[in-house]
């Protein structure tokens, strides 16, 4: 390592000091915490993000955002160039960095990981990061810090974007490192083109049919609410009424968004007993999740939830749908050699019923361990893979290799057939693929898709919240000594460790009508996560206690004692 580059990590570090007796730790989120003691760590992620940036020799983001957390805490996320998060393989180094107390101990473990990656550190080579940050106050004084941690590498440049949704910064990652253009008017005009041919190829007899096309969404006070009052501008046959934008005052995820609503399956602040019958839908606070909900009765505040396996569930009869009108064979004869393979996956947490309606249409349904990094990957394996969590996070992933086949294959019918169904249904999937994020879940254009898909199907949210009726159920967490003393398998599905406990779950799970239940260690404290469902609430209830009894008696603190 050059002298120079020695000098200005040593300076540039001595500048922020690592916050005494907290150890931070990079998940799937990132960094998070409360905003106030984050400098130090966010200025250490930019030096990874130049550091990333140099050893791929591409572009990578860099997002400062705690998505649906309290608007006091604040975190910090790099991208990478696929538009994907940062590469687990890099994962335990973000943390080793967080934590180094000194100047000194930075500069030796960055030294080392350059040697150890081959990382070029000499000045020459060029690395660019992208920079956005959420609504939050505390946003721009630790922008602030990153700017500093990326300027401390030599030839490190960022590039500022500004106020962005999560997803609007994995888009245009990934745009940048395809030689797209990468900028938010190039993300509002890529999705709102693709919506508007979505709306031209509607069915006629659907277009006939009256539906309302009104959908009124909560902004959770973040940025979601700001950026989609731009984007409703641009939409045609689509009415929009954004609530809690952020600018009348109200908290940041404070009673609004999509994982208050999902959770607590109560209206969001801003609704009232005059949205009764509304179709409604609510982000979160970085706008990465989407559920939709309606309010059945105007005495309660309790809703109707469509959560993240109904969005999937639409999603996915749409695309089969297309996809068997492509592959009908016509009366002139065309090359039809190649049929999609198509994939749902979900996590054990998807609700069963979601997963029996999914299997009974005739989808080929896949299960991975929870965490949209296994989601995503496995998605991945398909030429079409949708996948979705059941809090509103999820996206469809469609392989380069099937999209070529598809342009050619929708030039072909352009010549042999235009403006024939299977024409049609090529150019659907084609603006599909477009509008949809497929960097990372995002819910402004899953909104835009659910919206055309209703209309292309003359829905409402009555009709689709109908496609099946979830199964009641319970999670529970249960204090341990030592969660890694539980290990699964089967996506975890089934534990394997202690002995017996499984076949102890079982037998309790055998006690009830269309019973299931799972544990699974948390990632984050020493407690177990039970999950269970069955054909009533009470009975559901009753299963999640029962096993939380279970794992209390196999490994809580009354077990370490005898």
């Amino acid at each position: 390592m050059k002298e120079e580059q020695r000098l200005l990590l040593l300076h540039s570090s001595s500048l922020f000091f690592p916050p005494q007796g907290v150890k931070l730790s990079y998940g799937t989120a990132g960094f998070r915490a409360d905003a106030s003691i984050l400098k130090s760590t966010v200025h250490r992620v930019g030096i990874l993000a130049a550091l990333r940036s140099l050893k791929t020799q591409s572009v990578v983001g860099l997002m400062i955002t705690a998505s649906h957390n309290k608007v006091t805490d604040n975190g910090v996320k790099i991208v990478d160039p696929s538009g994907g998060m940062l590469t687990q393989e890099w994962e335990p180094f973000a943390d080793q960095l967080a934590s180094a107390q000194t100047p000194e101990a930075l500069l030796s473990l960055i030294t080392e990981f350059v040697e150890k990656e081959k990382i070029p550190l000499d000045g020459v080579q060029s690395a660019e990061i992208l920079l956005g940050r959420d609504t939050r106050p505390s946003g721009e004084s630790l922008l602030e810090a990153a700017k500093q941690g990326i300027s401390s590498i030599l030839g490190a440049i960022a590039l500022d974007l500004g106020i962005l949704t999560t997803p609007q910064l994995h888009w245009m990652v990934r745009a940048r490192n395809k030689g797209m253009k990468a900028t938010e008017p190039a993300y509002f005009e890529q999705i709102s083109s693709s919506f508007r041919c979505l709306v031209d190829l509607i069915p006629n007899e659907t277009k006939s049919s009256k539906m309302d096309n009104t959908v009124v969404v909560d902004g959770a006070d973040g940025v979601g609410g700001e950026k989609l009052e731009v984007l409703k501008s641009m939409l045609t046959s689509l009415v929009i009424e954004v609530r809690n934008t952020g600018k009348g005052g109200g908290l940041l995820n404070d009673g609004v968004g999509a994982d208050y609503v999902q959770k607590e399956k109560v209206v969001p602040r801003g609704f009232c007993s005059n949205d009764v019958g509304l179709r409604c839908a609510s982000l979160d606070g970085d706008a990465d999740r989407l559920v939709y909900f309606s309010l059945p009765t105007s005495s309660s505040r309790k809703i109707d939830l469509v959560d993240g396996d109904k969005i999937l569930s639409l999603f996915a009869l749409f695309i089969k749908e297309q996809l068997s009108i492509l592959t009908k064979e016509g009366t002139e004869k065309l090359d039809n050699s190649y049929h999609a393979r198509l994939g749902v996956i979900q996590t054990a947490y998807a609700n069963g019923a979601s997963t029996d309606y999914l299997k009974q249409s005739g989808l080929e349904v896949i299960f991975t361990p929870t965490g949209v990094k296994h989601l995503h990957e496995k998605a991945a394996q398909f030429d079409i893979g949708i996948y979705f969590e059941a809090n509103g996070h999820g996206t469809i992933l469609f392989s380069e290799s099937w999209l070529s086949w598809l342009e050619a294959r929708n030039n072909e019918l352009g010549l042999a057939s235009e403006g024939s169904e299977q024409q049609k249904a090529a150019l659907r999937l084609l603006s599909v693929s477009k509008l949809i994020n497929q960097a990372v879940g995002d819910a402004l254009s899953c909104l835009l898709l659910v919206e055309v898909i209703l209309q292309h199907k003359g829905w409402s949210i009555h009709k689709w919240n109908e496609l099946y009726q979830d199964l009641p159920s319970r999670q529970l967490k249960v204090k341990v000594v030592d969660r890694t003393a539980v290990a699964t398998a089967n996506a975890e599905t089934v534990a394997i460790s202690p002995p017996g406990i499984q076949e102890a779950i079982d037998a309790e799970t055998a006690k009830y009508p269309k019973g299931r239940c799972f544990i699974r260690p948390s990632g984050t404290e020493d407690v177990i996560r039970v999950y269970a469902e069955a054909s009533t609430q009470e009975a559901a209830d009753s299963l999640a206690g029962s096993v939380a009894k279970i794992v209390d008696r196999f490994l809580g603190f009354s077990s370490s004692q005898q």
